[in-house]
C-alpha cells in the first residue's frame, strides 16, 4: 500500500486541530483534503473520491453521524469523538463507520487505525474486482442485452451463492448448459467436482447405475464395482440434463435421494451419503408431462425450488446480431482468417428467421457461412444456409403482395426442418445436427408438423 497514492479527507471545524492532523498525515506521505464543516466534507467526498474520511462528531451543517449514514458505503470513515461519547460512536459503527477514536487524539493510535481501515478497504475492493472478473468469466458466451437475458443474468447471480436446487427450462439450443456452468463457476463449490449426466443419452436400464453406481455382480455384465455420478459429485454439483426423459420408477428413487441425501449402490446394502447440489435442465413441458402421468409432481416441486427460464432466440431478436458477431469473431480466431462482419441483407435475414434450433443453430449457421466467405470479405446473404437466406426473399414477396398473409413462426420452422431433411437425404440425425436441435426434438417436430 503506497501512501502517496492515497487521499485522506479530514473533516474538522476546529482550524488548529484540522491543520495539525493535515500536517501529520502529509508528513507520512498521504494526500490530504480538508473540510471545515459536514456539508463541505460531503461535497468533497463525492467530487474527489478520497480513500478514507476522518471526521469530527460535532460540526456545523452536518455532523459526523449524518456523514456516516450518507457516505459509509462509499469509503471507510473513522469518527473522532470527545471523551464520554463512546456510546454514540458505537452506534455510528453499527450504522457503517469503520471505527472511532477518542479525543485528545493519540497520533500513534490514529495512524495504526487509519492503516488498518485502508488495508480493509483495499481488500474489499480487490474482492469486488475479483468477483466482477469471476462473473465476466462465468457469463462469457451467454450473450444478450435484451430484458429477458438481463433477467437470466440476474437470476444466475442470485442463486449461485446458495446450495438451492435449480431447474433450467428452455428449448433445445438456448444455452442451458452454459447457464449451469455459470452457476457452478460462481458458487462456493466452484473448485469441487462438477458432474454432468444427460438422462436422455443413457439407456433406461443403465441410468440407475450411472446415477447411484453398482456392486460387482449386481446384474449381468457387472464385472466390477462402479461409482455413480452422485458419489463422483460429492461436495460438488451434479447436472441432470433432460431430466424429463427419466422414467417414473427412477424418478421415485431420485426423489428419495434428494430428500435424504442417502442412497445405496445397485446390488449393495451399504447406505452412502453425498453432499451434492443439483442443477436440472430440460426442454420439455414438464407440466404437460405431469398431466400425462409421465413425470412425478412431487419430484418437480423438489427440483424447481429456483427456476430459470431461457427465452428462445425468436423472442430476443435484438440479441441475434450480437450473437452472430460473437460467433464470427470466435471462428475468425480459430480459422486464422479475418471476416468483415455481416451485410445488411444477411443481418435482416437472420433477424427474420425463426431459429428452431435457437442459439446453437445460429452458431452452426455462422460456421456454415465462413466456409463460403473468403478472407477479408463480408458475410453476405448468399453465404447463409438456404433456409435462412430464403427468409429475406419470402419477406420481400409478402411485402409486395399485401393480400398474402406472412408466414407464421411454425410454418417457417416446418420449412426449415423440411429443407434440412432434404439436404441430408432424409437422415434425421444429420438434419438435427445442422439445425442445432436434439434427435428427440426433431422426431417430435416431424410428428407435430406431419412432415412426410
Amino acid at each position: 500500500m503506497t501512501r502517496k497514492n492515497l487521499q485522506i479527507l479530514i473533516a474538522e471545524d476546529d482550524a488548529v486541530a484540522r491543520e495539525t492532523l493535515a500536517e501529520a498525515f502529509s508528513d507520512r506521505g498521504y494526500k490530504v483534503l480538508e473540510a471545515r464543516d459536514g456539508e463541505e466534507a460531503e461535497t468533497l467526498a463525492k467530487s474527489k473520491s478520497p480513500d478514507l474520511m476522518l471526521t469530527d462528531w460535532k460540526m456545523p451543517k452536518r455532523d459526523g453521524m449524518q456523514l456516516v449514514e450518507a457516505l459509509s458505503k462509499e469509503l471507510p470513515i473513522i469518527l473522532m469523538t470527545a471523551y464520554g461519547n463512546v456510546e454514540y460512536a458505537v452506534l455510528a459503527m453499527e450504522k457503517g463507520a469503520f471505527s472511532f477514536i477518542e479525543k485528545p487524539i493519540d497520533l500513534v493510535k490514529l495512524f495504526a487505525l487509519v492503516d488498518k481501515a485502508l488495508q480493509h478497504s483495499l481488500l474489499q475492493k480487490e474482492n469486488e474486482q475479483l468477483k466482477e472478473r469471476l462473473e465476466r468469466t462465468a457469463l462469457r458466451g451467454i450473450i444478450g442485452s435484451s430484458l429477458a437475458m438481463q433477467e437470466v443474468f440476474s437470476k444466475i447471480k442470485q442463486v449461485a451463492a446458495s446450495d438451492t436446487t435449480v431447474c433450467i427450462l428452455g428449448e433445445s439450443g438456448t444455452g442451458k448448459e452454459l447457464v449451469a456452468n455459470a452457476i457452478q463457476s460462481l458458487s462456493s463449490r466452484a473448485q469441487a467436482p462438477f458432474i454432468k449426466l444427460n438422462c436422455a443419452a443413457i439407456p433406461e436400464n443403465l441410468l440407475e447405475s450411472e446415477l447411484f453406481g453398482h456392486e460387482r455382480g449386481a446384474f449381468t455384465g457387472a464385472e466390477k464395482q462402479r461409482i455413480g455420478k452422485f458419489e463422483q459429485a460429492d461436495h460438488g454439483t451434479l447436472m441432470l440434463d433432460e431430466i424429463a426423459e427419466m422414467k417414473p420408477e427412477l424418478q421415485a428413487k431420485l426423489l428419495r435421494v434428494l430428500q435424504d441425501g442417502e442412497f445405496t449402490r445397485l446390488g449393495g446394502t451399504k447406505t452412502i451419503k453425498a453432499d451434492v447440489r443439483i442443477i436440472c435442465a430440460t426442454n420439455a413441458d414438464i407440466e404437460d408431462r405431469i398431466a400425462k402421468g409421465l413425470f412425478r409432481s412431487d419430484l418437480y416441486y423438489r427440483i424447481s425450488v429456483f427456476t430459470i427460464n431461457l427465452p428462445p432466440l425468436r423472442e430476443r431478436k435484438d440479441d441475434i446480431e450480437h450473437l452472430a458477431k460473437y460467433f464470427l469473431d470466435q471462428l475468425s480466431s480459430s480459422l486464422n482468417r479475418e471476416f468483415l462482419g455481416f451485410s445488411k441483407e444477411a443481418l435482416k435475414a437472420m433477424r427474420g428467421y425463426s431459429w428452431p434450433g435457437n442459439v446453437r443453430q445460429l452458431r452452426n449457421a455462422v460456421e456454415y457461412a465462413t466456409i463460403t466467405t473468403g478472407d477479408k470479405e463480408e458475410v453476405s446473404l448468399a453465404s447463409l444456409p438456404r433456409e435462412i437466406s430464403q427468409t429475406a426473399g419470402a419477406f420481400e414477396e409478402k411485402k409486395n403482395d399485401a393480400a398474402t398473409p406472412p408466414l407464421s413462426l411454425k410454418e417457417m420452422e416446418k420449412q426449415a426442418i423440411q429443407a434440412a431433411l432434404k439436404r441430408s437425404g432424409g437422415k434425421k440425425d444429420i438434419a438435427a445436427k445442422e439445425l442445432g436441435i436434439g434427435l428427440k426434438t426433431i422426431y417430435r417436430k416431424i410428428e407435430e408438423y406431419d412432415i412426410k
